[in-house]
């Protein structure tokens, strides 16, 4: 299928998860924009609305008792008006369709944030008995913490995306891949790794390329996770993670949901919603001006090195031969911060910040080094971007040129004595 196409249906209420017969095929860009708002006009509504109710009134105990023992059941969505936000909310049900609908999946299951989302989804494997991840590094820092630490009585596997089938065990739950990876944006052949994974569910984090550059499930992975803190919100102003995958897996993802209270906020529902409709827009003009600065970088002398995915996108990390830490001091136009995904510019130095909590040997070896900075490209100019760039190079080169002066100078004196 062309990744800028995805199969729509027509859907009796937006609640609904599981698609009915497909209808016709609709560029990314058109399901982006009217995903999760089909019932709006049926409604008498332009804008989706948001509904804050923690709580909803009901006269029919009975009723309502029947529907949470098939929920408990189940995990299914409860059919009729809301009971309780823990349960589900109709704001974050819109979000939830139209990201499934995006990726390719059956359905989708909305949470706090990413890490909350990825907690659910090895909650439920361990919940069958299946506590044995399999991993490919590097992964996002706090995702190789959570499997690394054993938090939730989960073992992992390291490996490279070679050694999966060995690696994978009768107990085995979960193989689990970020491509492009968090931070040096190595990829991996995600078809290959499914074939290797047999009857084992792959995860793809999916957060770098969004389904606008990459649908993982057209290519095997059952479970695509994302943090939607990042491009999905795109904006830099909302939290949040979801899942897509198949009907049966997210209904035990909202099982564990209610149970653990990882809910997303009905006011992040609408804010993810409304990201997703300038989503393809975002990805392609950022991933744009990314390819661009990264041909500069790579010709430039002062970097060493510069990582580019063949998938595109707006992510580029490099390494450079002077002081990390000069350059993210000199930066003025682009922001010195960590996350990515936002319409402005963000730079960061990943051995510092976003995982600086996995172990130092294990953080070399998966390619995170001490010179390497990742630069999420927003929507700003490519020239302005590339200018300031070039004077926080110029900088960082000035303060190495100056310490080299000093150590010859000092030698001198020393030497002179």
């Amino acid at each position: 299928m062309d990744p800028m196409l995805v199969q729509s249906d027509d859907m009796d209420t937006e609640s609904s998860m599981t698609p009915s017969t497909t209808t016709r095929s609709r560029a990314l860009a058109t399901e982006a924009v009217h995903a999760g708002r089909d019932d709006l006009a049926a409604l008498g509504l332009h804008a989706p609305p948001i509904d804050l109710s923690t709580t909803y009134p009901s006269y029919d105990s009975r009723g309502e008792a029947e529907r949470i023992d098939t929920f408990a059941a189940t995990g299914a969505r409860l059919e009729g008006p809301p009971v309780y936000s823990r349960l589900d909310n109709p704001t974050t049900a819109r979000f939830e369709t139209a990201l499934a609908r995006l990726e390719g999946t059956e359905s989708a299951v909305s949470f706090a944030s990413g890490m909350a989302a990825l907690t659910a989804v090895l909650l439920v494997r361990a919940s069958m008995g299946l506590r044995h991840v399999v991993a490919v590094r590097p992964l996002y820092g706090c995702s190789d913490h959570l499997l690394g630490a054993g938090l939730l009585g989960t073992e992992v596997t390291w490996t490279d995306p070679a050694g999966i089938a060995e690696a994978i065990r009768p107990d085995t739950g979960l193989v689990m891949v970020e491509t492009p990876a968090n931070p040096t944006l190595a990829e991996v052949d995600i078809r290959a790794v499914a074939h290797a994974c047999g009857s084992v569910p792959l995860l793809v984090d999916n957060t770098f390329a969004t389904p606008v550059l990459q649908r993982p499930v057209e290519h095997g992975a059952r479970i695509v996770l994302h943090s939607a803190t990042k491009y999905l919100g795109g904006h830099g102003d909302v939290m949040g993670g979801v899942v897509a995958c198949d009907e049966e897996f997210a209904a035990r993802l909202r099982q564990v949901r209610f149970a653990t209270g990882g809910v997303l906020h009905p006011m992040a529902g609408y804010l993810l919603l409304r990201g997703l409709a300038t989503l393809p827009v975002r990805v392609r003009a950022a991933s744009a001006s990314a390819v661009e600065l990264s041909r500069r970088l790579t010709a430039d002398p002062r970097i060493a090195r510069v990582h580019y995915p063949k998938v595109g996108g707006a992510m580029v990390s490099f390494e450079v031969y002077g002081d990390p830490h000069r350059l993210i001091s000199s930066v003025r136009l682009i922001t010195p911060a960590v996350s990515l995904g936002s319409v402005d510019t963000l730079i960061q130095h990943p051995a510092s910040i976003s995982h600086r909590i996995v172990d130092e040997g294990d953080r070399r070896s998966s390619g995170v080094g001490d010179r390497l900075l990742r630069m999420s490209v927003g929507l700003e100019d490519v020239e302005d971007l590339w200018a300031d760039l070039c004077q926080a190079l110029s900088s960082q080169e000035a303060g190495r040129e100056s310490s080299a002066s000093g150590e010859s100078a000092a030698g001198l004196l020393v030497r002179g004595q």
